[in-house]
């Protein structure tokens, strides 16, 4: 057997699985095209890993016998062509630390809200006193952890990236939030693509496991309407819950769940608003799932603080208030985000569109917005979708000037909303520097 691995990508994933890999024993190579972060760096040079930047070696990552890539490299890179061409298996990193750990494992995905739901989940096991690790797109990597941590269990937040490279692994429950269109860049421009992307979270699921999903959610009701489900079915949504379903009723939170029920009233949940209210249902019963105490989970509901990047109310300037929902790298988010502000907005967007349909948001914009500030290199599709619903429409190269911009069209009683629904490559690292960005420049004004 070819013990050779080679990793692609130096980043969280990256690194993370190179330290598993050594300490299974496995020769390990990483390359990644672009310059490597000086923490990761360090890591490599530490622990002696092979590694080179800013070039992918072909003649040795086409000697290896399993080669772990990083979730932003496409199926169709050249090399991941030349790597399947040589029936060589090409993995994530969650596949890969999966396989050294028993911990059970709760996995959500989804078009939106699986960060809040993450975040909100790991809070309540953490406070109940379970040994748990959080991974996947948050926390430090999942096979880091595997290597250097104990768990008895992970919350993994896993976007359709990853689970496109994940054949093996299962989930002892699997959260699905929705799905709406979102990287069809990725998948050829076919939502059904997308869509059996999504559902590789069931994968290797059987009788013995769970499937927790949204009533509410018509593409995921109908792909449940295709396939025969093998595990436990838990739905929520936000009508009269059933037996085994979570709902709203009278303005009380229930959750059913094999004949126990939990119930507290929607005013006192710490995440207010119809999103909200999803994200904790399925944080709630796959809390419920792991047996987690009632008065427990009803505290953790009332006392967490959400999550930076996300609907952060951040600052108020003269009256003025910023809110950072940089996170919404997706049209179907930044809906969310502006179905949620009672005040007239100056709305921060753009990006690198994804093959956005902006159609649903134009509404919504007559009725709230009264200026945009478009922060992309290229702009043009958002100026011709929000043309005639929105009066005034600005151009913005870079943070500061999109910032001043707002601040100055904005008046005492707005919400200056940064909401991209585009992903914050052309401008920033990604959406983390973005929403640092924004703020650090709000606190300039």
């Amino acid at each position: 057997m070819n013990s050779r691995i080679s990793i692609l990508g130096g980043g969280e994933s990256g690194v993370g699985a190179a330290m598993l890999a050594q300490q299974k024993g496995y020769s390990v190579f990483l390359s990644d095209l672009g310059v490597i972060k000086e923490k990761y760096k360090n890591v490599l040079l530490n622990n002696n890993i092979n590694f080179e930047e800013e070039k992918h070696s072909e003649e040795l990552i086409l000697n290896s016998g399993l080669v772990i890539k990083s979730p932003g490299i496409p199926e169709k890179a050249p090399l991941i062509m030349k790597l399947k061409e040589k029936d060589i298996p090409v993995i994530s990193e969650i596949e890969f630390a999966g396989r050294y750990t028993d911990a059970k494992t709760i996995c959500i995905t989804g078009s939106n809200g699986k960060t809040t739901t993450t975040m909100l989940l790991y809070h309540i096991l953490k406070k109940a006193g379970i040994n748990v690790g959080l991974a996947g797109n948050v926390g430090h990597s999942f096979a880091w952890q595997v290597a250097k941590e104990n768990f008895d269990v992970y919350v993994l937040e896993l976007s359709s990236f990853q689970l496109d490279d994940m054949y093996d692994f299962k989930a002892d429950v699997a959260v699905l939030m929705n799905i709406t269109p979102d990287h069809l860049d990725r998948y050829g421009y076919n939502m059904q693509n997308y869509v059996d992307s999504k559902f590789r979270i069931i994968q290797n699921q059987t009788e013995q496991d769970y499937f927790v999903v949204c009533k509410d959610d018509e593409i995921t009701q109908n792909e449940l309407n295709k396939r025969y489900i093998k595990p436990q079915l838990i739905q929520f949504g936000l009508g009269e819950p059933a037996e085994n379903e979570a709902g709203i009723k009278e303005n009380q939170f229930i959750i059913n769940i094999h004949q126990k029920q939990f119930n507290m009233s929607i005013l006192d949940l710490a995440l207010q608003g119809k999103h909200n209210a999803y994200n904790s249902m399925a944080a709630g019963i796959s809390s419920m799932i792991l047996e987690i105490r009632n008065e427990q989970l009803r505290e953790s509901l009332t006392d967490f603080t959400g999550v930076e990047h996300r609907l952060e109310r951040f600052l108020k300037v003269h009256g003025i208030e910023f809110v950072n929902d940089s996170k919404a790298t997706n049209v179907n988010s930044t809906w969310y985000a502006l179905e949620s502000i009672g005040k007239p907005i100056v709305w921060i967007a753009g990006g690198v569109d994804k093959g956005n349909d902006y159609s649903m948001l134009k509404k919504l914009a007559k009725d709230k917005v009264k200026a945009i500030v478009c922060l992309g290199k290229d702009n043009q599709k958002i100026h011709d979708s929000f043309k005639g619903a929105v009066k005034n429409i600005v151009d913005a190269s870079n943070m500061e000037e999109a910032v001043k911009a707002a601040y100055y069209l904005a008046r005492n009683g707005d919400t200056v909303l940064l909401s991209p629904a585009c992903a914050s490559f052309d401008l920033f690292d990604n959406y983390e520097d973005r929403g640092l960005q924004f703020k650090q420049n709000v606190r300039n004004l």
